[in-house]
């Protein structure tokens, strides 16, 4: 049998002042999700894709459980999803108690087929997941506009896509809630990381706190809402802002 070579699919470029950032947080202690360099890094990143708020949360998929919890979606609702995607789009919804339904994709694009989106719309239909293949934008104006008409929410997956722009505007600046994924293998990486971006200063204030197990700023133990510890480190943080 021939063997063949590993052929990485990316190897993370970190040759800046990842180092320098590192270094700073363990000689100050914060290594934890307390430190200056999570919300730098989170202003940075919201002014990249020209977004009022950012949430740095453990990584991308953690991003998509907060937007679905964010948005209130649950039992009886559904949401319209491309059928080509990581399970960690569907699998949030599931969760929820939501119905995914799925859409297939354009063969020229592997995005969502725009076409088939508003034949899936029901009276249920809460939120339409869009997901940016390959750093190929999906044809979004279109889907904004069927939102719009029919009060749907949009969550845009833009994992692949910091730097990608559609009509002259940063992908991620389009959706209610738009994510991020800082993998190793995406454009900029923490390690593991994720963001949430949006324009609305509720859902940026409910993400902050599902992402911190919902803890309340008067009542630290007194819990109305289950949320998760999907909290950067300070660490992951300085990463993506030398990044």
């Amino acid at each position: 049998m021939t063997k063949y070579p590993f052929i990485p699919v990316n190897i993370p470029l970190v040759n800046g002042n990842e180092k320098k950032y590192l270094n700073e947080c363990i000689d100050t202690g914060w290594i934890s999700s307390e430190g200056p360099f999570v919300n730098q890094f989170e202003d940075q990143f919201a002014s990249r894709v020209q977004r009022n708020y950012a949430v740095a949360v453990t990584n991308g998929t953690a991003a998509l459980d907060v937007a679905v919890e964010a948005l209130k979606i649950g039992s009886g609702d559904e949401v319209i999803i491309p059928a080509f995607t990581i399970i960690s789009c569907i699998g949030q919804v599931i969760r929820s108690g939501a119905t995914p339904v799925l859409v297939d994709c354009d063969p020229l694009t592997w995005n969502m087929d725009i076409n088939q989106v508003e034949e899936k719309i029901t009276e249920n239909t809460k939120a339409i997941m869009v997901v940016h293949i390959f750093g190929l934008p999906v044809d979004i104006e279109p889907l904004l506009e069927i939102a719009k008409n029919n009060n749907i929410k949009i969550i845009e997956d833009a994992a692949q896509m910091l730097g990608q722009t559609y009509n002259e505007k940063p992908c991620g600046s389009f959706g209610d809630i738009s994510t991020f994924s800082f993998y190793p293998n995406k454009l900029i990486t923490t390690g593991e990381g994720g963001m949430l971006v949006t324009n609305d200063e509720q859902l940026a204030d409910d993400c902050r706190s599902l992402r911190n197990l919902c803890f309340q700023p008067k009542k630290r133990f007194v819990h109305e809402r289950l949320g998760w510890n999907y909290r950067m480190t300070n660490l992951q943080a300085a990463l993506g802002l030398a990044q």
